[in-house]
């Protein structure tokens, strides 16, 4: 009989978040990272989460070279950058009716399908925000009662093989299940690329992108790029933690902006604590995944015919902030100033 093991590849700050929640809940589950450092004080301390919850608990960490028996289901934390190499790897660890989970950013599910199979592919988006703080030590900062997961499945997906990753999810906070699960990447898509793609620019979180008067112009155009890019590409964007963001936020008169600029930081105030992940890859010397989140808005408004100046601007600059020609500050966003 196979086994039916769960891993998180990829536990960084939001696996082992996730991690710390289902194994305090009772999951076996195996927290698999290439950083020693990181690895070693898992092993060592566990799991020590806070912010907006206060945690630390024992977890099983290990190093991709160490998985062993085969998977029921892998939870894929990676960069996209490297998805190739690594759905390549996991392939062989599933069990005939394993899945691969990915709750990365961008459009994710066609690539993995193309190797695993779509009747192997789940896709999840995550609606809360966590910071890798040291080996071991992770901040969750989004407000313990905004936390949420939205899942899809791709064609051949089971019914059992998505209420065992709903069950895995729920040991954290509530999943909703979407029937249309692109509508769900376009919308978390439209969150990434204006909040994480601004917040990198600017060198700050979530409410410097919200909050700030020199930056809300920017980030509403953003917005409104990501709907026409996605309208034109034929989606219809879901509803994030029940709200229609594109009666929200989009805009064709000065009265409909002027509201949508209103909303902003309301919309984020539980989460204008999360600083990007694009920009903590920054901070540590890493290469970001810009080309999977405003790379893919630009990418899809060739594809369609729909301009995109704001996020062909947001990842020149991204580019240039991680060759260190520019600094991770806010005065970056008068880089915009001929696009408000």
């Amino acid at each position: 009989m196979q086994e039916r093991k769960v891993a998180i590849y990829g536990a960084g700050s939001l696996g082992t978040v996730l991690g710390a929640f289902m194994t305090q809940n009772g999951v076996d589950v195996e927290l698999v990272n290439r950083n020693k450092a990181h690895v070693g004080a898992l092993r060592e301390k566990g799991a020590h989460i806070t912010g907006t919850v206060e945690m630390t608990v024992p977890v099983k960490a290990i190093f991709p070279d160490e998985m062993d028996g085969t998977y029921e289901v892998i939870f894929l934390m990676t960069k996209q950058l490297f998805n190739d190499e690594v759905v390549a790897f996991l392939k062989p660890m599933l069990t005939e009716d394993g899945v691969i989970v990915t709750l990365q950013n961008g459009i994710p599910e066609p690539g993995i399908a193309e190797i695993v199979g779509k009747a192997h592919t789940i896709g999840c988006t995550v609606e809360w925000g966590a910071t890798l703080s040291a080996p071991g030590e992770c901040i969750l900062t989004s407000d313990k009662e905004s936390l949420s997961f939205h899942m899809g499945r791709m064609e051949g997906i089971t019914d059992a093989q998505m209420n065992r990753v709903r069950e895995l999810l729920e040991k954290m906070c509530p999943v909703h299940i979407e029937d249309n699960l692109l509508g769900a990447r376009w919308s978390k898509l439209l969150i990434n690329a204006t909040f994480s793609g601004l917040g990198t620019v600017v060198g700050g979180v979530f409410g410097d992108v919200s909050e700030d008067k020199d930056v809300q112009p920017i980030a509403l155009r953003c917005m409104k790029e990501c709907i026409d890019v996605g309208h034109a590409a034929g989606e219809t964007f879901a509803p994030v933690q029940g709200k229609d963001i594109t009666k929200l936020f989009y805009y064709t008169n000065g009265l409909k902006k002027a509201f949508a600029k209103f909303l902003l930081p309301i919309a984020m105030k539980k989460h204008r604590d999360i600083e990007p992940s694009m920009l903590q890859d920054l901070k540590k010397g890493k290469p970001c995944e810009v080309d999977a989140i405003n790379g893919v808005v630009c990418e899809w408004g060739r594809k369609c015919g729909v301009p995109t100046p704001v996020n062909d601007r947001i990842v020149e600059v991204i580019k240039k902030e991680q060759a260190g020609e520019l600094p991770l500050d806010k005065s970056n966003i008068r880089l915009f100033d001929d696009l408000k």
